[in-house]
């Protein structure tokens, strides 16, 4: 045979070798999962937002702190306010306003002065605004003081003899708590900063007060007020 063809059958009789599969592609990798977002409606923000002025986003951060409840979101926002009320009841405050109200064509009138810090806060709007919220309220209200520490002495004795003669019968361990709700509610009625607002009776002027030194970023005071009604006696 010739060579020729012998090599030919030699590569013929050859065992043909096995070619290994191209390796399947790899399949994409899957976005990581995103976090689940807090489950904080928008609507429920806003609500929050429309009870108490503070911005969206906090309004939003104190939600989800609290799991979406809104009596402990309203608490929360307020205890922050006492602590940068707190932070800056220091700071000197003789800039301010005087204003007036006049209601029922003159029948009641309303005389204030509110302090801040700074003459840009004393002419800012959102200060004056809540200035005559004040006026409004002292005309509604008629508050008699601005805080209990202004109350004299013989007035609170005075108070305690009538709570004294009404709580007559009592147990006498409950007579002291008793007391304790009855002033408390008598200062109440007669102190400016501890009425309920009367546009929102949930909210005291105190707290409404350490909510605006929150967001103007000053320490406010009330230093004094005058409420005339016609006829009443000076």
């Amino acid at each position: 045979m010739p060579a020729s063809k012998k090599t030919a059958a030699k590569k013929a009789a050859a065992p043909k070798k096995e070619v290994a599969p191209a390796p399947a592609p790899k399949a994409p990798e899957k976005p990581a999962a995103k976090p689940a977002e807090s489950g904080i409606s928008a609507a429920l923000v806003k609500e929050l937002r429309d009870k108490t002025g503070a911005p969206m986003m906090t309004c939003k951060t104190i939600l989800t702190e609290v799991g979406g409840d809104m009596e402990k979101a309203i608490t929360e926002l307020r205890k922050r306010d006492a602590k940068v009320a707190e932070k800056k009841a220091g700071r000197e405050a003789k800039e301010g306003v005087v204003s007036s109200y006049i209601h029922m064509e003159g029948r009641i009138g309303v005389l204030i002065e509110v302090n801040c810090e700074t003459d840009f806060v004393a002419k800012n709007s959102q200060f004056r605004d809540f200035v005559r919220e004040l006026t409004l309220h002292i005309a509604a209200a008629a508050p008699l003081f601005i805080r209990r520490e202004e109350v004299p002495a013989a007035l609170i004795e005075r108070e305690k003899e009538i709570f004294a003669e009404q709580m007559k019968g009592k147990p006498a361990s409950a007579i002291e708590k008793i007391l304790e709700g009855k002033l408390n509610k008598f200062f109440s009625t007669v102190c400016l900063l501890e009425q309920g607002f009367i546009k929102d009776p949930d909210q005291t002027i105190e707290q409404l007060l350490k909510k605006k030194i929150a967001e103007l970023g000053e320490n406010l005071v009330v230093r004094r007020f005058t409420r005339y009604a016609l006829g009443e006696e000076v």
